[in-house]
């Protein structure tokens, strides 16, 4: 198997690159991706590259704490995992949930007593021994920021402001002290707190209606930036999609009754394909991008009668703080306990995770956080054993967008075959949804120092799609970088000694003049990158 997909990749590589023709003439029977850097979206926030770390089955215990492995540091943290993690480039760490947080009492993890308490969320024992400050250590060592989020469930407006008291002031009341007799000095300086989590599910402990939960995040809310003026804080917007539901109704009154006081509001998507129907799949990230279109629409509303904010000048943003593929382990004994919601990916997933990343970056202007849920084990993109650790496919499009797509978001014209969809289930008992006119091609692209990226994702199964890529102003120079993420198939799957998919960079090549022609192979994400001289 392996020397016959060797074969096809050399094979499509090699028709790949004859049909690259720097200043080739325009073919009217090609795809086109007119390219113009001065029609812009916004700025790409480096924080739509976050990631999620929740005290849920082996996500900290088993995945980046496991002080019995032989990869732990002095510190009970894996070196394995620690360096995969680097890999990513995550800007932004999401702590410690997740439905966890909402029966969290963040003072059992910290100080040297830690009660070991029943973890209802997830129903597994929690022992406390990771908590705030061993967290801040981590994030340091990984080289990012901490976001944490506050019990709005069971937890009181009290406790959300002396966990800011404990973080981020440096001195004087009482629990500013605590953290220095704990062993910490200095401030944590925690800028990003979220209000709660899917505060609207009815799965959720001490779950409230949209009214309720805006008294209470309000007041939580109020306090806190009291303690301390500089944080940015997130409202817990819609998670509930069922057919019983009405999110739009939610996010509406949130954003409301909010508007004053918050930065973000948060929104969270889970996809899968429970039916096995590879293009209904592949169109999945096209509801990301629906919702964030109702979102914006509804902050623009209201942000006509806000009082401007003596915090801040900028509009409400949308963080999607939760987001992933999640529906093989999301039933019975797969739900719970030690090895709960451990999802093996394959390619057909990294797709769809990259299809995610472009919908991010084409929605710059009003998306500006995002975390994929979550680091390590726990529908995560790296997964562990004792002894051994591998990169999951969902990790290759993560590491690849987050350390190459960064700059000012274009406004790209797209023409290209389409296919329509059946109505379908995103796997998680939601409504149903149907697309109309999907695109073979997926694309985003980012311009920054006269060097324009672009992401292209062929969801087509069988056929690679030769595309005139046309720079509209100005022209190609210089050599193009060409990376890709396919496999042999698209249920393909990496395991422990076994990597069927990665990212390959494929041989630079020279570009001249206003287009090149490229052709994208069957079920791959391509990410180019190249100057454009004006």
């Amino acid at each position: 198997m392996k020397e016959r997909y060797l074969f096809k990749s050399i094979l499509v590589a090699l028709l790949a690159f004859a049909a690259f023709l720097p200043g080739s003439a325009q073919n009217a029977e090609n795809a086109r991706i007119k390219i113009d850097v001065e029609r812009t979206i916004g700025e790409v926030n480096k924080n739509i590259y976050g990631n999620f770390v929740e005290h849920l089955g082996r996500c900290v215990y088993g995945g980046i704490y496991d002080p019995d492995s032989p990869h732990a540091d002095e510190n009970g943290f894996r070196k394995d995992v620690l360096e995969a993690a680097k890999g990513l480039n995550i800007s932004l760490l999401r702590y410690p949930g997740g439905n966890f947080v909402s029966n969290y009492n963040w003072k059992d993890g910290v100080g040297p007593d830690r009660p070991k308490r029943l973890e209802l969320a997830w129903q597994r024992l929690e022992t406390n021994e990771v908590g705030t400050n061993e967290f801040m250590t981590y994030a340091k060592m990984l080289g990012t920021e901490p976001y944490f989020a506050v019990n709005l469930g069971t937890g009181t407006i009290k406790e959300a402001q002396q966990w800011v008291e404990y973080t981020n002031v440096k001195e004087g009341p009482y629990y500013a002290e605590l953290r220095k007799k704990h062993g910490y000095p200095e401030p944590h300086n925690i800028k990003y707190w979220s209000l709660g989590n899917e505060m609207d599910g009815y799965w959720q402990m001490g779950h409230l209606n949209a009214i309720d939960y805006s008294k209470k995040a309000r007041e939580a809310g109020k306090l806190m930036r009291l303690t301390s003026p500089d944080i940015k804080l997130i409202a817990a917007g819609s998670s509930n999609y069922r057919p019983d539901a009405n999110p739009d109704e939610w996010n509406r009154t949130i954003l409301e009754e909010l508007k004053d006081y918050i930065d973000y509001i948060a929104l969270h998507i889970y996809v899968g394909n429970p039916d096995d129907n590879y293009y209904n799949f592949m169109s999945t990230p096209l509801v990301i991008e629906e919702r964030t279109k109702i979102v914006k629409g509804m902050i623009n509303e209201v942000m006509q009668r806000t009082l401007r904010r003596d915090h801040t000048e900028d509009p409400i943003y949308i963080a999607w703080d939760e987001y992933n593929v999640w529906y093989r382990a999301r039933s019975g004994a797969n739900m719970v306990g030690d090895r709960a919601l451990e999802e093996h990916y394959n390619l057909e997933d990294a797709l769809v995770i990259s299809g995610m990343l472009n919908a991010f970056i084409r929605n710059a202007d009003v998306v500006k956080m995002a975390n994929m849920a979550q680091l390590v084990n726990v529908i995560g993109p790296i997964f562990t054993s004792k002894d051994d650790m591998f990169k999951q496919t969902i990790y290759y499009p993560l590491a690849l967008f987050a350390n190459n797509m960064h700059g000012t978001s274009l406004d790209l014209f797209v023409d290209c075959e389409t296919y329509d969809t059946e109505e379908f289930f995103l796997g998680l008992g939601e409504t149903t949804t149907k697309q109309t006119d999907v695109p073979y091609l997926d694309v985003s692209a980012t311009y920054k120092d006269d060097e324009v990226t672009i992401a292209v994702v062929n969801r087509h199964k069988d056929k690679a799609i030769t595309t005139d890529l046309i720079a509209q102003t100005g022209e190609f120079t210089g050599s193009l970088e060409i990376f890709e993420v396919n496999g042999p198939d698209i249920k393909a799957k990496n395991d422990f000694g076994e990597t069927n998919v990665a990212t390959k960079k494929l041989e630079s090549v020279k570009a001249k003049g206003k287009s090149v022609t490229y052709a994208f192979p069957p079920h791959s994400l391509t990410i180019i990158k190249g100057k454009i001289k004006l």
